[in-house]
């Protein structure tokens, strides 16, 4: 084999493998929820650790021209309030129709798409918004509207995080 070929050769190995490697890594999930890091992860409204597996929401939010983004919540009242905020980033991704609204089912705590499930009043949630979600309706469920209804109403009447709705 001459050196030449053998540089060559090289070379289009070096490059395979660089082009294997950037594929691998531009390949990460664009869509759906991702790894809570229970006990770690902290609510990216209330700051809150991430603990209570029947409770938790997450936000995909598609910036444009960029890579999609995930915000973690510790109870579906911070997840509504942060996306009905007043902030102008947030009224843009609650506008998107891309934005993705997840939630842990109360009773199997897998992951649902929070706009087609189902919420129940339970006596106690992270913050105290009292919804459980779950996959099927049942008869005293409310719909995913029906759900940032009461979510608004308990925080006007217990005033959790002093009445201003958008922090």
């Amino acid at each position: 084999m001459t050196k030449s070929l053998m540089w060559n050769s090289l070379l289009l190995v070096i490059l395979l493998s660089m082009a294997i490697f950037l594929t691998a890594c531009s390949e990460s999930k664009q869509t759906g929820v991702v790894e809570v890091k229970w006990d770690r992860d902290a609510c990216d409204r209330c700051q809150m650790m991430l603990s209570e597996r029947n409770f938790a929401a997450q936000i995909r939010v598609f910036p444009e021209g960029k890579r999609s983004k995930v915000y973690k919540f510790d109870d579906m009242g911070c997840a509504v309030l942060w996306l009905q905020s007043d902030d102008a980033q947030a009224q843009k991704y609650l506008a998107d129709p891309k934005t993705e609204i997840w939630v842990n089912d109360y009773q199997t705590k897998d992951w649902l798409n929070a706009k087609s499930a189902w919420f129940i009043k339970v006596p106690a949630s992270p913050m105290n918004y009292g919804l459980g979600a779950l996959a099927n309706k049942r008869d005293d469920a409310m719909n995913y509207n029906k759900a940032v209804l009461h979510i608004k109403e308990v925080e006007q009447k217990l005033n959790i995080h002093g009445g201003n709705l958008s922090h």
